[in-house]
């Protein structure tokens, strides 16, 4: 695909990765990807913010054959999904020199075949300019990784944001064209690498409420003509309280435990209490972490294997740890056949999470009446904690999933 106007002399380049299903060997990508570049041509100067997946690297060069000068190329994160095709750019433009932060440019010594030389390290509020036009870089670590900025345009009023406010999605509209499609793929984005810092992306947040913005344009997925769109929901999935939902992730092998989780699912449902409940081996775990994002209660149910609990459960356990979701509550429910450890090696493997651990229940064999009365009594139990937390349904809030 060739460069693309999104204003006059702003333009996007990159490639749309329509294939792609799996990201870092570990994520999902339903919709595929985009890897954005932008290249903003000033009266003067002409820079060029982020690059491509290296494997895409000669997409970006053929739309790059057009034009002659680079003065600067902008490094917002040394990923390679985005900084991977630098060396190939700078390569091409000799004269060009590589902006970034101070704590990206060990990053990219380290992870790219770069000359030391042709990098300079942007301060945090610094204003580049172009001629006529002026980038400003502001700092805004963590997302996702330690030494991210964006860059914001300020003639223009855009703010290219880099993986903050990105969202996987391979289409052919440069603008966001159906909003309740992006809103799904921007919080899967979340809450798979941009959760575990919500306190830190709550300041960047802040921090960027002082630039008026009219477009903001990720390194993944589409341009928001309208950025409240997905300014919103970020707010509400940084800042807003959790849902009255229990999220049930389970996996069963003889299906005791999972008429421990229909069980439960009812009761809890019966107390107004909404559910979304995974089965483990098959689960995406992309769309478990989206439900982890609004949780107020996480309950892993799991059979017994070998004395401790089912592979799958421990990796949503470990999950779960690592993504450090806003719910409050955790249980475990689980069956056995002769005994074991498995709440107590679950119960090991969130120490990151900051919940209250209600009772679990397990039983031997299928579940009976005792059994069934301890799974209501639990159900009970997470409908009268979160009504003293006050979290509220989906229809009592404005949602943006």
């Amino acid at each position: 695909m060739k460069a693309r106007p999104i204003l006059e002399r702003v333009k996007w380049l990159g490639a749309i990765d329509w294939d792609r299903r799996l990201f870092d060997a570990l994520i999902p990508l339903p919709d595929g990807t985009s890897y954005n570049a932008y290249l903003v041509e000033g009266s003067q100067k002409t820079v060029l913010l982020d690059t491509v997946d290296p494997p895409m690297t000669e997409v970006l060069l053929r739309q790059l054959e057009s034009v002659p000068r680079i003065d600067y190329v902008v490094s917002q994160h040394a990923e390679q999904d985005h900084a991977g095709a630098i060396p190939a750019v700078l390569a091409r433009y000799p004269e060009a020199e590589l902006l970034c932060s101070k704590k990206a440019r060990g990053m990219l010594l380290e992870l790219l075949d770069l000359d030391a030389y042709r990098i300079r390290v942007v301060e945090d509020g610094e204003a580049l300019s172009l001629g006529d036009r002026s980038l400003k870089f502001i700092y805004t670590p963590w997302v996702h990784w330690p030494e991210t900025m964006v860059s914001y345009l300020q003639e223009d009023r855009v703010l290219f944001s880099c993986d903050f406010f990105g969202s996987h999605i391979a289409a052919s509209e440069l603008f966001v064209a159906d909003p309740g499609r992006v809103l799904e793929a921007a919080k899967r984005y979340f809450a798979e690498i941009m959760m575990p810092f919500r306190a830190v992306i709550a300041k960047n947040l802040e921090k960027l409420e002082g630039y008026p913005v009219d477009l903001i344009a990720p390194s993944h997925g589409q341009v928001y003509g309208r950025p409240s769109l997905i300014l919103d929901a970020y707010r509400d999935w940084v800042l807003g309280e959790p849902r009255n939902l229990a999220v049930l992730a389970y996996v069963s092998m003889h299906g005791s435990t999972r008429r421990m989780v229909d069980r439960l699912a009812g009761a809890l449902v019966e107390r107004g209490v909404e559910v979304e409940s995974y089965s483990l081996p098959e689960t995406d775990i992309g769309k478990l972490a989206m439900s982890l994002v609004d949780a107020g209660t996480i309950v892993i149910g799991t059979p017994t294997v070998l004395t401790g609990p089912h592979p799958a459960a421990a990796y949503a356990a470990v999950l779960a740890n690592a993504l450090r979701p806003k719910a409050r509550f955790l249980s475990i429910i689980g069956s056995y056949g002769w005994g074991g450890k498995a709440v107590e090696t679950l119960a090991s493997l969130v120490p990151r999470l900051e919940v209250e651990v209600l009772d679990p229940v397990l039983c031997m064999g299928l579940p009976g009446e005792a059994d069934e009365q301890a799974l209501d009594a639990l159900a009970e139990k997470i409908a009268a904690k979160h009504a003293e937390q006050g979290f509220a349904k989906r229809s009592e809030r404005n949602r943006f999933d």
